[in-house]
């Protein structure tokens, strides 16, 4: 546990979380209207007027230092060191890119006693049980403590635990451990020599399709499943336009990779993200789109065929197939 000073304590108190995201961390304002702006990551946590509100969970608070302990859940100490340590060795912009980026420290919740809950809940979403145990066994998923959040965890090639995607239990919270690297979200390797790649939006829609693929007769073995660790929205200039980083090192660690199957939601954004993809992969890989034939998402698709909630109209869903 580090040491952190009144005068520091005193510092990380006056800043308030619209100035932190807006200095630090860009990338996860979203404007929703007016002089209000919610997160990328939880679109329910609405900041306003000097304050912030989780509306799903029923917490708020006015500064960066609240935000960082109630929803980031980092203990006092590191949230008020990220501050203030931010505030210090905030970088000349014409500097910035120069500066080298600092590995990063998982930090992974601790872990419950059983796995009940994460056991029900998946199986309620219609994933198949064999699934379930066999991510728990190889550590990729767990329950945790105190929250009892289902935790996903994301590995490395030397099979070193590098990233961790948080879902609630009955709520909507989702988030990310302390310290996750996006690089290395959550994936299921081919056991053998595979050159097809699919990707997904989420552990969760990932996890459906292996289900449905294995309820088929199909060998979801054969193939590597990769989860983008949220929604990817492009950027609004085409020259601005990034990979996901997930998909980005995954094609690195795998140069066998010849062939790459898009299965993203299909809503505006899943399609808008799909075509970018498609656009900057094209020329090296052979890339197919396969959006969910029912329902937004892979589970929705899935939890329809299984009875377990109701088809929905979509008027996106169609069959598409982008080469």
């Amino acid at each position: 546990m580090g040491y952190v000073t009144r005068e520091m304590i005193d510092r990380a108190k006056k800043m308030d979380l619209l100035t932190y995201l807006q200095t630090y961390e860009p990338q996860e304002l979203v404007h929703f209207g007016g002089n209000t702006y919610c997160t990328r990551e939880h679109d329910s946590l609405k900041i306003s007027n000097g304050k912030w509100c989780w509306f799903s969970r029923g917490i708020g608070g006015k500064t960066a230092l609240d935000y960082l302990i109630k929803v980031k859940e980092l203990p006092f100490t590191e949230a008020v060191e990220r501050i203030v340590g931010r505030a210090a060795e905030r970088p000349s912009v014409f500097h910035a890119r120069a500066q080298p980026e600092k590995p990063k420290t998982l930090l992974l919740p601790p872990k419950s006693n059983s796995n009940t809950r994460v056991i029900a809940y998946l199986k309620s979403r219609g994933i198949d049980g064999g699934l379930i145990e066999q991510c728990i066994r190889s550590g990729q998923l767990y329950e945790s403590l105190p929250y009892h959040n289902a935790v996903f965890v994301g590995m490395d090639r030397n099979g070193t635990p590098r990233y961790a995607c948080l879902r609630g239990i009955g709520t909507d919270f989702k988030g990310e451990a302390t310290g996750s690297d996006k690089r290395f979200s959550f994936a299921l390797p081919a056991t053998g020599e595979s050159r097809m790649l699919c990707v997904f939006e989420s552990a969760i829609d990932l996890l459906s399709y292996a289900t449905m693929a294995q309820a088929g007769g199909l060998s979801w073995r054969s193939q590597h499943l990769l989860s983008l660790a949220g929604v990817y929205k492009p950027q609004k200039e085409t020259q601005e336009h990034r990979l996901p980083l997930a998909l980005t090192q995954y094609l690195k660690d795998h140069a066998e990779i010849k062939t790459i199957c898009l299965c993203l939601d299909n809503d505006m954004t899943g399609r808008s993200a799909t075509e970018t993809i498609r656009q900057q992969l094209a020329e090296r890989y052979k890339v197919a789109s396969a959006f969910p034939r029912q329902g937004k998402d892979y589970n929705d698709w899935l939890c329809i065929r299984m009875g377990l909630q109701p088809a929905k109209e979509n008027p996106m869903t169609e069959r598409s197939f982008a080469r």
